[in-house]
């Protein structure tokens, strides 16, 4: 039976203010409006009256300005992503399949044309973000992909952002934040495409924006605050734990973190540890640390490990960390994860930054029904079929038969019309009556 050392008093959902009619109201302007009305809303957020669009002259620029090592070090997170992403689109192939003699159906897998790749640089600049929106697109084939970015006030964005959505394969790069940047792609301002999908993270503001905009593109997924959960036992560091835990909490006031144990000691001892470690943060990072603990968090103990995955898999956390002993038994028994972490050889950060998984994910129990952005995202999967007519014909029948029971005759009269033209010598039953 469960029990809560330590219960959130807050959800990732308390407190949040209705933004639907302002963000509707933004969109409905800029599309109205045109590039003079995005230019405006970016000159009132973003605080910026610079180039919207970078130049290859301003791109260099702004490379030039990237430290070597910074520079290796995204090259290095880029390599592993893409290598990733072609691993995962080497899972998808054409198919095709001859149903009955004579009819074949088949898969074919399409990626997208413009891709809108949205990367976070307010309070922090998601360097990571921009490797990992990109480089997916670009494995996936999409024809044009802009990477979009909130400039700083009148400086533009982070140099290393740059860098990142240059070297990941963006085909242009743009200088504008909020929602005025993601209705830009959308509707295809500044001479860009129409975007057909637009993905990665971003505010409260953006995340609306992509949910207002669903339908009419397509979107990874409507993202809340990050949340991340570890499952821990006997074997684990207090230590390694209560440090991962405070990694995860600083990213905001609201996001979650949980840990789940069955050793009552683990559990004391990582409360005990991690307010000196939240202390010991800067102070930017402290603020939120501290206010996600204190809000949000929760330590649940449990009876075993069955009821710890148990609680995991309802909980479905963006970020699932496991320090415990045998990783292969929660790795076949856990089901509900955006991305899993086995053993503390391995942690959050790894995949948010340069080991290769994708760390856009789903939150707020989203991990239930989807996974997170990969190269798949970008690719449509059509079928097709094609027949002789000796294959039409069982088809052909049990096609107008099943349509006169539903009551859909001008879908039966099309499987009629072929029967009578290519077997003008034979009678059928086409009636839904025995």
């Amino acid at each position: 039976m469960t029990e809560y050392l330590k219960k959130a008093t807050l959800t990732a959902s308390s407190g949040a203010s209705d933004v639907h009619e302002l963000v509707q109201g933004i969109l409905n302007d800029i599309e109205a409006g045109g590039d003079k009305k995005a230019l405006e809303y970016a000159t009132k957020f973003d605080k910026y009256e610079g180039s919207i669009l970078l130049s290859d002259a301003e791109i260099e620029a702004a490379i030039a300005l990237v430290p070597k090592k910074i520079k290796a070090d995204i090259r290095f997170s880029h390599d592993n992503v893409r290598r990733f992403a072609e691993a995962q689109k080497a899972t998808l192939s054409d198919i095709e399949v001859e149903v009955v003699p004579g009819m074949v159906a088949g898969q074919k897998t399409i990626p997208v044309d413009a891709a809108g790749c949205y990367v976070p640089g307010g309070r922090y600049s998601h360097i990571a973000s921009a490797i990992m929106t990109v480089t997916t697109a670009k494995v996936a084939g999409c024809k044009h992909i802009v990477a979009c970015s909130p400039p700083r006030p009148n400086v533009g964005i982070a140099p290393a952002i740059v860098y990142a959505a240059h070297i990941s394969g963006a085909d242009k790069i743009m200088a504008m934040g909020g929602v005025q940047g993601v209705a830009a792609m959308t509707f295809g301002l500044f001479g860009l495409p129409k975007a057909n999908i637009l993905v990665g993270p971003g505010n409260q503001f953006v995340a609306e924006a992509k949910r207002i905009l669903f339908g009419r593109v397509g979107i990874d997924m409507i993202a809340g605050p990050t949340d991340s959960l570890i499952l821990a036992d006997k074997t684990a560091d207090p230590l390694v734990v209560a440090t991962d835990l405070v990694g995860q909490a600083e990213h905001g006031y609201n996001s979650p973190v949980w840990l789940v144990t069955d050793d009552r000691s683990i559990a004391e001892e990582v409360m005990r540890l991690v307010p000196t470690l939240i202390n010991d943060l800067p102070e930017v990072n402290r603020d939120n640390a501290t206010a996600a603990w204190r809000d949000y968090a929760e330590v649940i103990l449990c009876s075993d490990r069955e009821e710890m995955a148990a609680t995991s898999d309802s909980y479905a956390p963006e970020h699932l960390t496991v320090q415990a002993q045998d990783l292969d038994w929660w790795l076949e028994r856990l089901t509900c994860y955006g991305s899993l972490f086995l053993g503390e050889e391995t942690t959050v950060a790894f995949g948010d930054k340069a080991s290769g998984t994708n760390h856009v994910l789903p939150t707020g129990r989203a991990a239930t029904y989807t996974g997170g952005l990969s190269v798949h995202k970008y690719m449509k999967i059509v079928t097709w079929q094609r027949s002789t007519r000796e294959g039409a014909k069982p088809i052909a029948e049990a096609t107008a038969r099943i349509a006169r029971l539903e009551g859909m005759e001008g879908h039966a009269r099309t499987a009629d019309i072929r029967l009578a033209k290519f077997f003008p010598n034979e009678t059928f039953d086409l009636t839904a009556e025995d």
